[in-house]
């Protein structure tokens, strides 16, 4: 099973303990059929009764550290299990962490939670208690043979004859398993994801009265997983019995034929009885010949998925020898940058200056490529053509994480996490944060006030995505969070739109007091963008217009039918282009 072997090695010590247990537990156990032979040959047969309380304390011992060493195996294998899927599931976890944003739209989120918790808990049981149990019936057979071989080779023929059929069987049976299991595998992983965007998007489901065609949804998945499921009942009805049928004539024809012997005097009765609890002790592996493919089938085919994903090396990573920026000023620029997703052309030759402590203003309508730029400012995807510099610097050299680092963003879905406020604040910067500085940033997005009435204020713990708390109030912990990283550029992706118009006002009013920070606004609503030094518009993944709040409106193009469009005032327009052109020009002449 590939890239398991260096995790086995890793363990190599205790996997030696483990069998070294194993072979003591065997060959106690291999030893009882000779004490029971000597019981009745000896004491039964030959009357020396003086010998049986030794006999039978041999009997009690050979049980009791039997029973031992089975405990170290059996515990020694778990433990082993246990630390191998915890790297396994650590490393993969840490992979899917690493992935670029394109591993993500076409893996979904419930074949991966499949992957992360039941392919690697299949592979638990095959490294540890299920691989432990097939090196101890191999062991065992052996040991068993050979014991038997030493009694009567002419009778151990019968074993040996009847062991390659269940052999046979239970081949048979691994190859049908490992077709279903890959299968159920796979249905597992979408009856996840159905479960988990009904539980995440429940209200989204019960706002359109979806309910009943979710549940239908999931009854049909669910229908296809228990079909599965019966095939795989099937499958095993149909061989087990026919392993069971071999093992149990195997019993039979081993008493049949070393009861002729001992007529014959080719062997004694105390060595029959040897050889019958010989013979029973090699059954149990074969029984469990179907049970262990069973469980080993299925951990080659959750191995397999998990290879799957981590062959897949992220599209995004920063360089073998990366720039590292002393300090990031803030300098963004995009030069003819195009980008194309899927084979479709999402911009075209967009290009723009962002001096550091400057604002720049991006809008457009929906599917106009506006969060296309954030994605490529951050680097979760490589511009298709044209270069982004920060500082001057290609962001294709630059240390991913630096890069990232120094930018501070308001997505347009707000995600918050299971925990506690302060914990989701504290994300930008965890272990460097200080309160007032958290608590400033919230004053800034205006959420101190709510979060202070929350019931235990910061510490409040909030549910998943943010659930109990308004999209306003979301939106405001999302600012505040992104302002209390304090990095030297700040990109708000749509950022007020769930706030009020007096809200967005004052936050408006904050954001524009960072005289320090670069700017990148995108958005749709003009109130957002009306102070920028810079506003440019796209329309269909172009620029289209560029200038500011006055100029633009100037112009009379797309922009200044927007603006028409949000305030249906058409004068107050002139006019406002008018007031802010003769602002520019006061300016401009104080500066003279």
């Amino acid at each position: 099973m590939k890239n398991l072997g260096k995790y086995m090695v890793r363990y190599w010590y205790l996997y030696l303990f483990a069998i070294i247990c194993l072979v003591i537990g065997i060959l106690m156990d291999v030893a009882v059929p000779g004490v029971i032979e000597r019981i009745i040959d000896d004491v039964v047969v030959g009357g020396q009764q003086e010998i049986l309380l030794g006999l039978l304390m041999a009997l009690f011992l050979l049980g009791t550290g039997k029973g031992i060493f089975k405990y170290l195996q059996e515990f020694t294998a778990d433990v082993i299990g246990v630390r191998i899927a915890r790297d396994i599931r650590r490393k993969l976890f840490a992979h899917i962490e690493r992935m670029s944003v394109g591993f993500f739209e076409k893996n979904n989120t419930g074949e991966l939670m499949a992957r992360v918790k039941d392919d690697v808990e299949r592979i638990w049981d095959a490294v540890g208690y299920v691989g432990m149990l097939c090196v101890e019936a191999l062991v065992h057979t052996v040991i068993v043979i050979v014991c038997m071989v030493r009694i009567s080779p002419l009778l151990t023929l019968i074993p040996l004859c009847i062991m390659p059929l269940v052999g046979y069987v239970a081949i048979r049976l691994e190859k049908g398993l490992d077709k279903i299991y890959d299968e159920i595998s796979e249905e597992n992983a979408l009856l996840n994801t159905v479960a988990q965007e009904n539980l995440t998007g429940v209200r989204t489901v019960k706002a359109f009265s979806r309910e009943r065609y979710e549940i239908e949804k999931f009854r049909r998945h669910n229908g296809k997983y228990y079909s599965l499921n019966m095939a795989l009942a099937k499958l095993m009805a149909k061989y087990n019995p026919n392993i069971s049928f071999l093992t149990k004539t195997l019993l039979l024809l081993c008493v049949c034929v070393g009861g002729v012997f001992v007529v014959q005097g080719r062997i004694s009765l105390g060595q029959l009885g040897a050889f019958i609890e010989y013979a029973n002790n090699i059954v149990w592996p074969m029984e469990i010949l179907g049970w262990v493919t069973n469980s080993m089938a299925a951990a080659v085919a959750s191995n397999k998925k998990i290879n799957r994903i981590l062959d897949e090396a992220p599209q995004i990573v920063s360089p073998q020898e990366p720039v590292r920026l002393e300090k990031v000023e803030g300098n963004l620029e995009f030069r003819h940058v195009g980008l194309t997703l899927g084979g479709q052309k999402i911009l075209t030759d967009v290009s723009f200056t962002l001096p550091a402590g400057k604002t720049l203003g991006i809008m457009g309508v929906t599917g106009s490529g506006k969060t296309s730029i954030v994605n490529l400012a951050e680097r979760f995807y490589d511009a298709a053509e044209g270069e982004i510099l920060l500082d001057g610097v290609d962001v294709r050299r630059l240390d991913l994480g630096q890069l990232r680092g120094s930018m501070s963003v308001v997505m347009q879905d707000v995600f918050l996490f299971s925990d506690t406020v302060e914990e989701n604040l504290r994300i930008g910067s965890r272990d460097q944060m200080e309160t007032e500085r958290m608590e400033g940033a919230a004053v800034m997005a205006r959420a101190h006030g709510f979060i202070s009435e929350l019931p235990e204020g910061y510490e409040t713990v909030i549910g998943e995505k943010g659930v109990g708390l308004s999209g306003g109030q979301k939106q405001r912990l999302s600012i505040a969070r992104a302002l209390a990283k304090k990095a030297p550029i700040l990109i708000l992706d749509d950022s007020t739109s769930a706030l009020d118009t007096e809200t967005e006002e004052e936050v408006q009013r904050e954001l524009a007091s960072l005289t320090s920070v670069t700017k990148l606004i995108i958005t749709h609503r003009i109130s957002a963008v009306r102070q920028a030094d810079e506003i440019i518009v796209l329309d269909g993944g172009r620029v289209a217009e560029r200038g500011t709040h006055g100029e633009l409106l100037q112009q009379k193009g797309i922009y200044y039918d927007t603006y028409m469009a949000q305030y249906e005032e058409p004068q107050g327009a002139e006019e406002d282009a008018e007031r802010l052109q003769e602002e520019i020009m006061e300016e401009e002449n104080v500066w003279l």
